[in-house]
């Protein structure tokens, strides 16, 4: 056994008090409770997390059950059919407009040339003036009333007078041919191709 100079006691007193443990301690309690709020403030954040995963996750679900609902819902072949619909539809209506238009621009030329031969014979008077001396007026109507009756529609220019324009309209068929008469071809030639669209 070894034998001190001084009491054991006073010796292992003497040694407590030349530690100094206080600061020492006050660290570990500082570092105590910087961890404890670091492990608080993870858990806090991973729990946010957590939510916010699950909320994506749930949003994920229902956009993907939508999209199956609306895959299944599509029908491939109704659209196909409906868009074909849709077409023949609007070529329908492109081809009434400009049927319409044709139309209108007839009736316009006859309503120029109704119009001059009005004024024709008003400016004949109510004794008829210049159909005593000749009838070329009656006969130029009686053509046009004769062409009306088979479908045919005529214009004049209304430069020079000429008849330059017929429409030709087939109800039969359900066409419309509009024919330029500029006297380059001969008259059989017009006759025939009237015949034909008739």
């Amino acid at each position: 056994m070894v034998l001190f100079d001084e009491d054991p006691v006073s010796l292992i007193t003497e040694t407590t008090n030349q530690f100094h443990i206080t600061p020492d301690r006050e660290a570990l309690t500082r570092i105590s409770g910087s961890l404890t709020t670091l492990h608080s403030t993870r858990a806090s954040k991973l729990a946010h997390q957590q939510h916010v995963l699950k909320t994506l996750s749930r949003r994920l679900n229902n956009l993907h059950s939508q999209s199956e609902y609306e895959e299944e819902r599509h029908d491939a072949g109704r659209h196909a059919s409906e868009m074909l619909r849709m077409d023949t539809e609007k070529f329908r209506v492109a081809k009434g407009v400009s049927d319409a238009e044709v139309e209108s621009e007839r009736l316009g030329s006859e309503l120029g040339g109704l119009r001059r031969v009005l004024e024709g014979l008003e400016r004949e008077g109510t004794e008829g003036g210049r159909r005593n001396g000749g009838d070329g007026v009656d006969e130029v109507v009686l053509k046009l009333q004769f062409y009306r009756s088979l479908g045919i529609g005529v214009s004049q220019d209304e430069a020079t007078g000429d008849f330059n324009r017929a429409v030709i309209r087939n109800t039969a068929k359900g066409d419309v041919n509009v024919v330029n008469v500029d006297g380059k071809l001969n008259r059989s030639f017009y006759a025939s191709m009237f015949w034909d669209s008739l």
